[in-house]
């Protein structure tokens, strides 16, 4: 399970050094939101967006480029990556980032026209509560938006790994779904639930297929390894082997990536929600 400690500490730490890789892996994530959102904000001349879980910076960076007249507030709670997200950004104007616990953060800037999120939802301890907080931090019929997995089963980046689970943690695949954790939030029902109880309209929520790109450049497969002895629940999985097990293991996953060989990149299939609601 990756919880708020995680994205803190260790996890925030690899994601800010992996976030070429992470922001390659999810990059059609961002249209999908962008598009959304400017539909939601048409018509405001300065709208007014606070990024949650904003990470590198990637969706506050396409929003600002889409929506030059906005004001843009990311956090996070790593600093590490908070430090990322403002190396890219530089100098440029109604753009800034900020540590902080989207669960509990508030500002004097409160009434934002828009929260959103790319895939940074699925870390709260406590949802209910959390979405509560930021419906508080939303005007009057301001807008909620954000991606989130389907199921893993949907996902191939994790699914075709299953014969590494079946060989080196057999109990995993019988486990239930974490509540916290990239894939909590599968559940369109878990999330018309939470966002019921936290205030919000009936959500919109709509499904998104994309290719999740693992590996590029001039060598995709050790790309792809990188990226998986990194990243998510296979790297979680590597490090709890010793030394014999893990290179059985990560011989096995080259010949996973190699299978999904495509056009000069290891992809795999993705399978995400975008979900639209609003403050009353």
């Amino acid at each position: 399970m990756t919880g708020a400690r995680d994205w803190r500490g260790d996890v925030g730490d690899v994601w800010a050094r992996e976030w070429r890789r992470t922001d390659r892996s999810l990059a059609p994530v961002n249209p999908a939101l962008i598009a959304e959102a400017t539909a939601r904000l048409a018509g405001l001349d300065a709208p007014r967006i606070l990024d949650i879980g904003c990470g590198a910076g990637a969706t506050s960076l396409a929003l600002a480029a889409a929506l030059p007249e906005a004001r843009i507030m990311g956090i996070d709670l790593s600093a590490s990556l908070v430090a990322a997200a403002r190396e890219r950004a530089g100098e440029r104007p109604h753009l800034d980032f900020e540590v902080g616990d989207a669960s509990s953060w508030t500002s004097d800037r409160a009434g934002f026209d828009l929260i959103v999120s790319r895939h940074g939802v699925m870390f709260f301890d406590d949802p209910v509560a959390a979405f509560r907080h930021l419906r508080t931090l939303l005007r009057p019929g301001g807008s909620l938006l954000f991606s989130c997995f389907r199921a893993r089963g949907e996902n191939e980046w994790i699914s075709a790994a299953r014969p590494l689970f079946e060989r080196f943690a057999p109990e995993a695949l019988t486990a239930p779904e974490p509540a916290v954790g990239p894939f909590a939030f599968a559940d369109p029902d878990r999330i018309r639930s939470i966002l019921g109880e936290a205030g919000f309209v009936p959500p919109h929520i709509v499904p998104l297929d994309f290719a999740f790109v693992a590996g590029a450049g001039e060598d995709p497969i050790a790309d792809a390894l990188a990226y998986f002895r990194s990243i998510g629940p296979i790297a979680v999985l590597l490090s709890s082997l010793d030394e014999p097990a893990r290179k059985e293991a990560v011989e096995m996953l080259a010949g996973i990536a190699a299978a999904h060989l495509q056009c000069g990149e290891a992809a795999f299939a993705a399978a995400a929600w975008i979900v639209g609601s609003a403050r009353p």
